[in-house]
């Protein structure tokens, strides 16, 4: 088992430095496109996760759900996603394709009551490509990087069915935001380069009540607070058609410039007979309170309060049967307000987003382990039709391995 998972990972990353990132224009402001740390099986459900809890499966949403972890069983939960992008603006039109490793988990018992995960995730993803015309010549803009979160979880079921939770993650990345101005007698380069080194928590809790043998409710509850970021950013301009070595402007500490706000999650969820699952959560970030100092080009400082409505089920039509009976089928829908702001025309105009998603966990023959395999279509843009709007067609898939690697041996 151990093998198949080390041969996993490599072949997961093998396809990430094959395959080029998704390209977004939208990815340029601020820090890049949001994650919210949702696995390939939550993500074919819209999203949602706060009230999720399960010892099948890794929910990094809320880390209150650690402590349902079993108490002999280890889990590793692994995605990967393939993405096609179609954008549009006004009538010129682009595809683009990406995709890669998206994230790695795994839970495991401490004790009866206590349960642990650790994993990596993506915070955010920068990722683009697009030029214009300008006096006597052109410019382009290219960005990639993003920021990453490495996390560990400890969560305990403290009174009843009441269970709470924290993560401490370690936030790390480079996001490079580059500008190429031409002319007919020269090329000059403008880099910005930001580089993110720090801490960040997140708490949460979890309410069960069930209702009868096989009614149960659930609620959860997230919180992350603000906090100003830790590293560095900095300016580097090159002349293309010279070597002699770039200028650095303008570096500065990130303490005190630019900061994250406080995330807040909530959710509730009703299960029945462990079979059927059905949520809705709602998140809400007030970005408009969030420092990100301005530089000409690259940063903006204008941004929206986020929140993000997502709804969700699955159903596995039987404990036992036949195959399809034992396939667990999954459907869900999301809307989100970013925190993007775009000007345009004299007019600040909000990025909103919007999508669809269906997919299947599909059982290994004899084993635990469980696929998950599904679509999802997004759209994103603003109510403007001059500015850029996208199509997105992504294929998710995860694998999540359930092994009993904590049974004590039997003596004959």
């Amino acid at each position: 088992m151990k093998n198949r998972i080390i041969t996993i990972i490599a072949c997961a990353l093998v396809a990430l430095t094959a395959l080029p990132d998704s390209r977004s224009p939208y990815s340029r402001f601020g820090y890049g496109l949001l994650n919210d740390n949702a696995t390939a099986a939550q993500n074919l459900m819209g999203g949602v996760g706060y009230a999720m809890r399960s010892g099948r499966q890794i929910n990094a949403m809320n880390p209150a759900s650690y402590a349902m972890a079993d108490s002999m069983t280890f889990l590793f939960d692994m995605g990967l996603d393939l993405t096609n992008v179609w954008s549009k603006e006004g009538t010129r039109s682009k595809h683009d394709i990406g995709g890669g490793l998206d994230y790695i988990t795994m839970q495991f018992p401490l004790s009866k009551r206590l349960g642990m995960s650790i994993g990596l995730i993506p915070y955010s993803t920068v990722g683009y490509s697009f030029g214009s015309k300008i006096d006597n010549g052109s410019s382009s803009y290219e960005g990639i990087g993003g920021l990453n979160q490495f996390y560990a979880g400890v969560a305990g079921r403290v009174v009843g069915n009441l269970s709470i939770g924290a993560n401490i993650s370690y936030l790390f990345g480079t996001s490079y935001h580059d500008v190429y101005a031409s002319s007919p007698s020269s090329t000059s380069l403008f880099e910005q380069v930001l580089e993110v080194r720090d801490f960040h928590l997140q708490f949460g809790a979890q309410y069960s009540q069930n209702f009868g043998s096989a009614h149960r409710v659930t609620l959860g509850l997230t919180y992350s607070p603000a906090k100003t970021l830790l590293g560095h950013t900095w300016i580097q301009k090159y002349d293309i058609n010279s070597d002699a070595a770039p200028d650095t402007l303008n570096y500065t500490r990130l303490k005190g410039n630019f900061s994250l706000p406080e995330t807040w999650g909530a959710g509730v969820a009703y299960e029945w007979n462990s079979r059927l699952l059905a949520e809705v959560d709602f998140t809400y970030q007030p970005w408009s309170k969030a420092k990100i100092m301005k530089n000409e080009n690259f940063m903006t400082n204008t941004f929206a309060n986020r929140y993000k409505v997502a709804a969700g089920m699955s159903w596995r039509p039987a404990d036992r049967g036949n195959y399809a009976q034992l396939i667990t089928y999954r459907i869900g829908a999301h809307y989100t307000r970013d925190y993007m702001v775009v000007s345009y025309d004299g007019k600040n105009h909000n990025v909103r987003d919007y999508g669809i998603s269906c997919g299947f966990g599909l059982p290994t023959p004899g084993q635990k382990t469980i696929v998950n395999i599904g679509f999802e279509w997004l759209r994103r843009g603003t109510s403007d039709p001059n500015i850029v709007s996208e199509n997105y067609f992504n294929i998710r898939l995860g694998i999540n391995f359930n092994q009993l690697w904590f049974m004590k041996s039997q003596l004959k």
